[in-house]
């Protein structure tokens, strides 16, 4: 009886129900042998199969605006307001197809790794030497590429916490602006400039997302000495028109609300404005409230008085009375627009 027939308890049997050593050896190597690689690769599709289509459904069901807390990204359960339920379902959608990709692919290798194992053991393969080998080489190229795991792990965690995501405008340290792709190891941003920064997400501390949410429009604006109660009653008008205008109505998601003097200069007051809009609108909003609140203070006649009511720049030097240097005029030939 050969080794390989000796150790497997279906030979054995068949040697115990009368079967001669070749006819067991050679119906085990045959057709046993076979059929049980062809099982391996039959359970592993299935497997593959069950959690990708786990994984698909887990997927869809963290799309839907009604899933459970528990999986909402921490900034839909921290701010439970209305504004805030208003995110995007197809960004949601996005990230989770992106996830779920992820997922399916290592769900795929480790499958597959482990049904190739199974087959190179029914071939006789000894796995031993082949297992140490491959923890070796894995160690390997974990010290070496420890620069590529730490942005494949950062990557992944980026987009399970929905950090951001493509169109989202970003301050990411030295580049800011809107994101074009999104990936495991590398996030590209176009700045003002149209420069198209390339990101690794290891190399990635902190981000400043302009686009989630909500924002604050801030506006100061410097009235001078004037009357400060008529210049609030002037600018909360105009900001109000504004938050009425057909064209900003859906931006606001709060009245606008001019709070009054936020601090006191050498030139005089300064006056604060706030509104609170969605992320999208929050530029637009801004240039047109900054620009109704100066032609307002034009209109009603306070931009003059506050230019009369700024103090004259002084010099530096004090004058002689006050026990400054005497200054000699210079001779008329120097002076602006003299002759010689």
């Amino acid at each position: 009886m050969t080794p390989v027939c000796e150790d497997d308890a279906l030979c054995t049997q068949l040697i115990d129900w009368g079967w001669n050593e070749w006819a067991a050896t050679s119906s085990y190597v045959i057709l046993i042998k076979p059929l049980r690689i062809i099982a391996i690769i039959v359970i592993a599709m299935l497997i593959r199969w069950a959690l990708h289509r786990g994984i698909s459904r887990l997927a869809t069901t963290s799309s839907r605006a009604s899933m459970p807390a528990l999986l909402k990204p921490l900034k839909e359960k921290v701010t439970v307001t209305a504004e805030e339920g208003t995110f995007i379902p197809e960004r949601r959608r996005q990230r989770a197809e992106a996830i779920a990709s992820v997922l399916r692919s290592f769900v795929s290798a480790v499958v597959f790794t482990m049904a190739a194992l199974l087959v190179m053991g029914e071939l006789g393969f000894n796995l031993a030497p082949l297992l140490a080998s491959a923890g070796i080489v894995g160690v390997a190229l974990g010290f070496g590429a420890q620069s590529l795991v730490k942005d494949l792990i950062a990557g992944l965690f980026m987009l399970l916490e929905d950090q951001y995501g493509v169109g989202d405008t970003v301050d990411l340290g030295e580049a800011t602006g809107v994101v074009e792709s999104v990936g495991l190891r590398i996030t590209t941003v176009r700045d003002a400039r149209g420069v198209l920064w390339y990101i690794r997400n290891g190399e990635i501390i902190r981000v400043g997302n302009k686009s989630q949410g909500w924002a604050m429009v801030v506006i100061d604006i410097p009235i001078g000495f004037v009357n400060s109660e008529e210049a609030i009653a002037v600018l909360k008008k105009a900001a109000e028109k504004v938050a009425h205008d057909p064209e900003h109505e859906a931006g606001f998601l709060e009245p606008p609300d001019v709070l009054g003097v936020e601090q006191l200069t050498v030139e005089g007051a300064v006056i604060r404005t706030i509104a609170k809009t969605t992320a999208d609108s929050q530029i637009a909003i801004q240039r047109d409230l900054r620009r109704a609140l100066t032609e307002s203070l034009e209109t009603n006649g306070l931009s003059e008085r506050i230019a009369a009511s700024r103090l004259a720049p002084r010099s530096a030097v004090p004058p002689a009375w006050m026990g400054g240097p005497e200054v000699t005029p210079p001779p008329a030939d120097e002076q602006p627009g003299g002759t010689a």
